[in-house]
């Protein structure tokens, strides 16, 4: 198996590259989304968990994730992660399953926070793009896909997303192999990635990853 990661601002396009790039490599892939591996907070009411920071690192399950990662490159199937943005609860299903494929993508804000999972990738890949471009794509999103109010994004932004960029975020462009410029829909650079996996990153999976 085949393991890239991808990392960068929210709104960077991560998203969006790894599934143009599921359509255009001839293998199986998987995408998993680290989104899906808040932590659960049962004993917090809505309000309380509305007012958690969703964007420092401490909020997600490394380890968690870590395992789910190492059970798949073992060949193992694992259970399926969930969550559930308009209750900010985890919707784990136990009926659900990952299943191993011949290429993995895990990509989020802090795909690459946890030294861990970062060795172990075969691939890295860092979403260079201009911030008032992530911006206007995280309104678009937030609003259409979450059903967020736009005063409730703008203060998400300004409180928990650009600090987070600034301190976290723009710091993971030095573990990178490729920046990826303009974001996900750059269709050349996709294309360039895809030919890569297809016809050469093969030859080279697994060499440099050390013992999970």
């Amino acid at each position: 198996m085949l393991f890239i990661g991808i990392c960068g601002a929210s709104g960077s396009g991560k998203s969006t590259l790894a599934h143009e790039l599921a359509t255009m490599v001839n293998r199986s892939i998987l995408v998993i989304n680290q989104d899906a591996y808040y932590f659960d907070h049962p004993d917090l009411s809505f309000e309380q968990r509305c007012q958690l920071n969703y964007d420092e690192p401490s909020i997600f399950d490394h380890d968690l994730l870590l395992d789910d990662v190492r059970k798949l490159l073992a060949g193992q199937r694992t259970s399926r992660k969930r969550y559930d943005y308009s209750q900010h609860r985890r919707a784990d299903r136990s009926d659900e399953f990952l299943e191993p494929h011949d290429v993995l993508i895990v990509e989020g804000i802090h795909a690459f926070y946890d030294p861990r999972l970062r060795e172990i990738m075969d691939l890295r890949l860092y979403m260079h793009v201009e911030s008032d471009i992530c911006l206007l794509r995280r309104i678009q999103r937030d609003i259409n896909e979450r059903g967020r109010a736009i005063d409730n994004i703008s203060s998400q932004y300004l409180h928990t997303v650009k600090p987070m960029f600034d301190q976290y975020v723009r710091n993971y462009e030095q573990y990178a192999d490729v920046i990826v410029a303009q974001g996900g829909r750059n269709a050349r650079i996709t294309e360039i990635l895809a030919g890569y996996i297809n016809n050469d990153l093969h030859l080279y999976r697994g060499q440099r990853r050390p013992s999970c």
